[in-house]
């Protein structure tokens, strides 16, 4: 009776752990402006697709948690209603939680792209 419940616990802690591979814990997260979506450890990926005009910008914002500063990347979604207005706040990489430095360099990034999105286009 003793290696049945033994066995059980072992089977069902395997099973936990699969589920939490597959379903909590992520490998990786990317930020890619035609859309890539995050791997978790097990393979499975989640995309969010936020169609290029509806961006209003993208911002660095940080909060304060348990007597720590985070910062956090958004997308600042346009409102429909209000051209100057913004609809909704989209946090990134709310998994992997990268350093200020690596924020910086993707939101500089993201500037150049969105900079180069409102440049009139070039006459030959």
């Amino acid at each position: 009776q003793n290696s049945m419940v033994l066995s059980a616990a072992i089977f069902i802690t395997l099973i936990g752990l699969i589920v939490y591979l597959h379903f909590v814990k992520v490998d990786q997260e990317s930020l890619l402006i035609i859309g890539s979506p995050p791997s978790y450890a097990s393979g499975k990926e989640s995309t969010t697709f936020i169609e290029m005009s509806q961006v209003k910008d993208v911002v660095i914002n940080e909060a304060i948690h348990m007597q720590k500063v985070i910062y956090y990347l958004c997308i600042l979604i346009r409102d429909p209603q209000d051209p100057q207005g913004v609809s909704e706040v989209v946090p990134l990489f709310q998994s992997s939680k990268p350093r200020l430095d690596c924020l910086v360099e993707v939101y500089k990034s993201c500037q150049e792209i969105l900079a180069q999105r409102e440049m009139p286009p070039q006459s030959s």
